[in-house]
């Protein structure tokens, strides 16, 4: 993660309090969004009122974004997951994002399509710059990755939608090459494997991916073996997916500027690095850090944000999980710090953090290449974007 400044995340400070900068430009209607169209939550990564979740809805046909509801009283939402039944929404919440006292995780009820959010509870992250989220299969599992602290917990989903306090907590210890962004563990995201039995940990300061087992049940994380996989030294992996064939995982890396391939065993949750592509132009010479991936619906097509290059970085999939250069696209703004896909793999949407917008691109099925949808939307530091279908 890099560090926090008006541009980007790129070399990153212990404590951090961010006023934002850009004012909220929108009405909010009453009027709630038709099932068939998307309801799409942006996070503003900001402090005090100015901190909030916004819920779009989506237009199917045009790709055109239209204010639903802005839900405050949340701070610093740097990441949001959604319950696999789209009834809870779970926000990182940090009055000061990165400093000295553990963060917390935030529980809202989602009041159907309204996009509007109900307070549920709040937990501790047991970690600070609480940077990612993710609820398992069952819908009874949240996961969380500290960056500044370099660990990972794991926290009860309880029937009424409330979190528990965390069932698990495991610190990353270590260093790698980068003098300046790997001298210990930070660890970056976490995820889930297709079939809910592992658990998968990004750590941008180890250059390794650590391996989990997840016990549903019990909401807790013990250490798999073997206990990770790697990259190249110097890597940084940031952000992690999986294929939608189940067979092929991915990592983008924030410091080498590049997409991993790995393949992926099943039956023993073990990754085997095969090939690493640049997600760059060949002649650029400049600053710049990945931040994000993301994969279309039918596996088709891999997505990866350049922070710096302020670029989106498009590749075709092949059946063997092989990724091919297709396009470089600007993003449209500043700093593309995080992207989503519409269910129907029709758009694919950018937030443009320190540029104070977000973008939606149409994705054409047959090539990968992206079409800008109008002009961007001003938001204040949108952060993370999640989609109900």
């Amino acid at each position: 993660m890099p560090a926090f400044s008006v541009r980007s995340f790129a070399f990153f400070p212990i404590r951090f309090v961010f006023i934002a900068m850009a004012t909220f430009p929108f009405t909010v209607p009453d009027s709630p969004t038709r099932a068939a169209e998307p309801v799409v939550f942006i996070s503003s990564f900001a402090a005090g009122e100015e901190g909030a979740i916004h819920a779009f809805q989506l237009d199917p046909a045009s790709g055109a974004l239209r204010l639903l509801h802005r839900t405050t009283g949340i701070e610093h939402p740097f990441f949001l997951a959604i319950s696999p039944n789209q009834k809870s929404l779970f926000a990182i919440h940090a009055s000061t994002f990165g400093g000295s006292e553990p963060e917390q995780v935030a529980a809202f009820a989602i009041e159907e399509r309204t996009g509007k959010l109900e307070p549920k509870n709040r937990r501790s992250t047991r970690g600070s710059a609480s940077c990612y989220l993710e609820v398992d299969a069952t819908g009874k599992v949240l996961l969380v990755a500290n960056y500044s602290t370099g660990s990972v917990a794991s926290l009860p989903i309880l029937e009424d939608g409330t979190l528990g306090e965390a069932a698990s907590f495991h610190q990353h210890a270590g260093s790698s090459v980068n003098p300046d962004r790997q001298k210990g563990p930070y660890a970056h995201s976490i995820i889930v494997s297709p079939d809910n039995r592992f658990v998968f940990a990004a750590d941008l300061g180890l250059d390794q991916i650590l391996a989990y087992r997840l016990d549903g049940a019990s909401a807790k994380l013990e250490p798999h073996s073997p206990p990770f996989a790697k990259t190249s030294p110097g890597a940084g992996p940031r952000h992690l997916a999986f294929h939608p064939g189940g067979r092929h995982a991915y990592a983008i890396n924030e410091l080498e500027n590049s997409v991993t391939l790995f393949d992926y065993a099943v039956e023993t949750g073990v990754w085997t690095a095969r090939r690493t592509i640049s997600t760059l132009p060949a002649r650029f010479e400049g600053t710049s850090h990945c931040a994000d991936l993301k994969i279309t619906p039918n596996g088709e097509f891999l997505y990866g944000t350049n922070r710096g290059h302020d670029s989106i970085a498009a590749f075709s999939i092949a059946d063997d999980g092989q990724l091919t250069l297709v396009t470089i696209e600007p993003s449209l703004g500043s700093g593309p710090q995080n992207l989503a896909i519409a269910a129907d793999g029709a758009f694919l949407l950018c937030a443009n953090m320190p540029g104070n917008n977000v973008a939606v691109f149409r994705i054409d099925g047959m090539t990968g290449h992206l079409a800008p949808v109008g002009e961007p939307i001003s938001l204040a530091r949108p952060a993370c974007i999640r989609v109900l279908p």
